[in-house]
């Protein structure tokens, strides 16, 4: 009997170890005055903290400076072999840069390198003009894209971050675009490096990110510091396939930056993971139909996704399905015939079941046609 008693106990003890959360966090765990954590994939929120607060966020920034480019290298407007030469206003940005001097020349290439790494206003800058003719135009395409991707807390009044009235962002809205920037994986080249060179050697660049020396999985993204934002951060990690996105403004010392920031990743790497979703198994290939020339119609469900749950309840997937036993003709092909819900706690993801092919309703004409056009086989 005493056996039993302290089987029940420790099982009692397992499920409760395994529903509390293996990495606690509340808002004052986190120094920034405002943070935000996300899945980058599916765009999850694992953590806020006032993550809708109007600040400035200096050179984060530049993640939309840079999303901008990267959209014109796809669309053919830019090249990493373009050459760009610095104008007098590229030249005379203060703050972190490389000292472009006005008619000095470098590739694309080297320009978004020291805009990423060493956070150059001035690189900055002379891409924007490249890109748009000058700031102000660049400036503009870039609250354009704000708007298209809903960044409703965001007004930008220029392209690098340095302090200006007015330009202000929220830890979300960096989220937003970050996440934007992320899907273009090429940005991972330059914000994976730690020490570079420039000018044929002449200029070291030294990332600002110091996380790439310290936390296992991180693969970026951008800091930032000015006086009116403090000291920001928008990082970006890796582990067993979920990426994951934190973002912090306002945070006192560049110290504090980077603790907030893997603290948040520590959170979400100990407490969610990544469920890839497929169909099951005994999902038919085929659905009957009433009513039609044939008596089934071929179907299909193509789920490519995942979802985001909490560790402890990564096993208590549920998987409906929803399909009638037949489908009265006509039939079209594409047609939905039935859905595929997956449930994970309170996430849902719902997927459509179509059909292969289309299948006409029988009639006294389409019956004598196939008799006739069997019986002439013959």
């Amino acid at each position: 009997m005493r056996k039993v008693i302290v089987s029940i106990l420790l099982a009692c003890s397992l499920l409760i170890t395994a529903a509390a959360p293996a990495f606690a966090l509340d808002e004052g765990s986190i120094s920034a005055p405002s943070a935000i954590l996300m899945e980058a994939r599916t765009g999850k929120i694992l953590f806020e903290k006032n993550a809708h607060e109007n600040r400035p966020c200096a050179s984060i920034t530049k993640v939309m400076t840079l999303l901008l480019v990267f959209e014109a290298m796809d669309s053919g407007r830019l090249s990493l072999d373009d050459t760009i030469t610095s104008s007098a206003h590229a030249a005379s940005m203060g703050g972190s840069d490389i000292w472009l001097e006005e008619g000095e020349s470098m590739t694309a290439d080297d320009m978004i390198k020291a805009t990423v790494v060493a956070s150059a206003n001035d690189a900055a800058v002379a891409l924007a003009e490249h890109i748009s003719g000058s700031e102000d135009a660049f400036v503009e395409q870039m609250n354009a894209r704000a708007k298209e991707m809903g960044m409703d807390d965001t007004t930008f009044k220029n392209c690098n971050g340095l302090d200006e009235e007015g330009h202000l962002t929220s830890a979300y809205d960096v989220a937003l675009m970050s996440r934007e920037l992320m899907k273009h994986e090429k940005i991972y080249d330059y914000t994976s490096i730690w020490l570079d060179y420039l000018r044929n050697g002449e200029t070291q660049i030294v990332n600002t990110n110091k996380l790439l020396k310290t936390y296992k999985g991180i693969t970026g993204l951008k800091t930032g510091t000015t006086d009116d934002a403090g000291c920001c951060m928008a990082a970006s990690a890796q582990r067993d396939g979920m990426t994951l996105l934190s973002v912090v403004l306002g945070c006192d010392t560049g110290k504090q930056r980077f603790a907030d920031s893997a603290a948040l990743l520590d959170y979400g790497f100990a407490n969610y993971a990544v469920k890839e979703l497929k169909a099951p198994e005994d999902l038919p290939d085929t659905l009957s139909v009433n009513g039609g020339m044939e008596s089934s119609v071929g179907i299909s469900c193509d789920i490519q996704g995942s979802i985001v749950t909490e560790k402890a309840s990564a096993d208590e997937a549920q998987c409906e399905v929803d399909l009638p036993e037949a489908a009265d003709a006509p039939v079209e092909e594409g047609e939905v015939v039935g859905k595929i819900t997956y449930t994970f706690g309170d996430e849902k993801q719902t997927y459509e079941i179509l059909a292969e092919n289309a299948v006409e309703p029988t009639s006294f004409g389409r019956i004598f046609a196939y008799l006739f056009n069997s019986i002439t086989a013959l």
